[in-house]
């Protein structure tokens, strides 16, 4: 008891991130188990459940910190359980576990009786992450990324089957999965969670997810997974004022709900709050052995007026709109993981110009080890939309981003958010006919791997599929079986992703002006772009890409007096482009113009992109 009452202090006392140790269900001796609520202005709390088939009601004891409950019961895997709190105005409230390892939903709200994975050990996540590595990631939708002709989901195990070494075969470093930690509502992709510790029901076990994540590993793919500490939903069943008040939401009236999501806010600064998320994030890397988290919703934590109007909220304690308890929040979940697990990446969705996001916790940072850099998507994203007689009125969307590029550590963006509500697959987003679309996506890819930063892309993009995402549907996987200009989208992704691997230049200096230079920044009345890409080992990569209409003939391109390999054509025939270009070597020339430099000229083929290497 005194041990189990010192373990309640650290946990009012902000300082246990195993609280999953803690709270729950958890298997004592002799066939019981103890279940454990934090409650505390609760009149009484039963544990309600099917325990042996029949339904049964014990009623639970508070413990020593006079705010939590106990009781231990017979009980066997499987079984399902909920408590039923008795509030202080005499309400009776159906509750799942906050802690839970497994739910029955979509079946019922209870949660289940559940023992945990092998705990996967933290080993491979001892030495600290390196930034100098190539960082590719193919973000997927668990539940959509296949169906069963029936509609049916494919399991984690039958993913572990299909998924693993489809990733594996295109080249990717990394996937990210959307939130797998269950949810009620289909429509929210997974970003209203009920249940933080438990993944979702719907595809299998918590052993057969854990199944799925050591077969990335065994492959050599890191495992991402998006993580929603940002809000939850107003389901009466779940953490909604859980007993019977505001206990896991903030009860302030205008930093309780998110307006625009109908859910609420977590109350940052209460350090049972804190240690129940902190739990949460530690569970998945402790528990499952995933390699990072990619927190949602950044800037909806460290802003109070987050989608409010002026004088809809009221200023911090200095008469600012930041949200000081969720920025220290954000510091202490970043501190608390790199020093649990050195080696797990931490990614920030985070939109605005808050400064130091990717910075030292130590220098006033948050902490993150990467940002998404959405600025980027969106302005390069509508340039592509435009047709390329006048890209040239909006030739600074493709150059600002250099601006501020090695002011946070980014990756290059383009999720699932882009692909749905109107706004076009990939493929549809491009400008033109048909073969000009597939011409432009292949050349916006290329462009995106030249330039700094790492690299995340969602399903579908790979097979040039038309439609929008369909969480309700799988990837269109049949077009590059059936359609050649899809099986040929499909083969450039592959190749591209190979070549962002091999070539330590496209990813070692990502982060400093050491690893960039523009060759052609300025030519907006050609719609040319170039610059030379440098990696820590002295290789150098120089991108050229037209994205007018036009073939430019003889294009000349400053360079080193060398000679230069083409290794990557957007416009070869085997992705689909029309092969006018068959040079494959170019020897540098002294140039005319008096400046006493040396340039390659190339014919640069309309809405493509070029790689040559420096040859030594």
């Amino acid at each position: 008891m005194n041990n189990l009452c010192a373990r309640l202090k650290n946990f009012h006392n902000g300082n246990d991130f195993k609280a999953y140790e803690l709270f729950g269900c958890h298997y004592s001796d002799g066939g019981k188990y103890v279940f454990r609520v934090w409650a505390p202005r609760a009149a009484s709390v039963h544990l309600n459940g099917i325990f042996s088939e029949s339904e049964k009601t014990f009623p639970m004891q508070k413990l020593c910190d006079n705010e939590s409950w106990e009781v231990e019961v017979f009980a066997k895997v499987g079984d399902k359980y909920a408590f039923i709190i008795e509030t202080a105005d005499g309400r009776k409230l159906f509750k799942s576990d906050p802690y839970a390892f497994k739910s029955d939903l979509p079946i019922s709200k209870y949660s289940v009786v559940c023992d945990l994975p092998d705990f996967a050990g933290s080993d491979r996540l001892r030495e600290p992450h390196r930034y100098d590595l190539p960082v590719n990631i193919y973000e997927v939708n668990l539940l959509s990324w296949k169906r069963h002709l029936d509609g049916s989901y494919y399991s984690y195990k039958e993913l572990a089957g299909e998924l693993v070494p489809y990733v594996k075969s295109m080249g990717y470093t990394h996937v990210e999965f959307m939130p797998v930690t269950e949810y009620p509502f289909d429509g929210s992709w997974g970003y209203q969670v009920t249940g933080y510790f438990s993944v979702t029901s719907r595809l299998g076990s918590p052993d057969e997810f854990k199944m799925l994540v050591d077969a990335f590993h065994s492959a050599g793919i890191g495992v991402i997974l998006d993580w929603v500490p940002a809000h939850f939903p107003k389901d009466a069943w779940g953490l909604y004022e859980f007993d019977g008040q505001p206990l896991y939401e903030c009860p302030l009236w205008d930093r309780m709900e998110h307006y625009g999501w109908g859910t609420r806010r977590f109350d940052y600064g209460k350090y049972e709050i804190d240690n129940f998320l902190l739990s949460s994030a530690c569970f998945f890397l402790a528990v499952y052995g995933i390699d990072g988290l990619r927190v949602d919703a950044v800037a909806s934590m460290i802003y109070l007026n987050y989608d409010r109007a002026d004088g809809d909220f009221t200023p911090n304690i200095y008469g600012g709109c930041e949200n000081l308890e969720g920025i220290a929040f954000l510091k202490k979940f970043n501190s608390a993981i790199k020093s649990e697990f050195p080696a797990a990446v931490t990614v920030a969705e985070e939109s605005t110009a808050f400064p130091k996001v990717t910075g030292k916790v130590s220098d006033g940072g948050l902490g993150f080890d990467y940002k998404w850099n959405m600025g980027w998507m969106n302005d390069v994203l509508f340039y592509c939309r435009q047709d390329p007689y006048f890209r040239n009125y909006h030739h600074d969307k493709m150059t600002f981003s250099l601006v501020y590029a090695f002011s946070e550590r980014f990756i290059l963006p383009v999720s699932h958010d882009e692909v749905v509500h109107v706004k076009g697959s990939l493929v549809n987003k491009m400008s033109g006919e048909y073969a000009d679309k597939f011409a432009g996506e292949r050349l916006f890819l290329a462009f995106m791997y030249a330039h700094p930063g790492k690299k995340l892309n969602f399903m579908g993009y790979e097979v040039a599929q038309f439609k929008e995402w369909d969480y309700n549907s799988g990837v269109d996987f049949f077009l590059a079986d059936e359609y050649e200009m899809h099986s040929k989208m499909c083969a450039f992704v592959k190749a591209l992703n190979k070549i962002y691997s091999k070539h330590e230049s496209l990813y070692s200096v990502d982060f400093d002006w050491n690893g960039f230079e523009w060759l052609v920044v300025d030519d907006k009345f050609n719609n040319l772009f170039a610059f030379a890409r440098t990696g820590k080992n002295g290789e150098k990569i120089i991108a050229v890409m037209n994205f007018s209409g036009v073939d430019l003939i003889k294009y000349s391109v400053s360079t080193e007096n060398a000679k230069y390999k083409l290794i990557l054509n957007t416009d070869d025939r085997e992705y689909g482009g029309s092969g006018k270009l068959r040079k494959k070597t170019f020897n540098s020339v002294k140039r005319t113009d008096g400046s006493g430099g040396y340039a390659i000229a190339v014919n640069v083929p309309r809405l493509s992109c070029l790689y040559f290497i420096k040859e030594k």
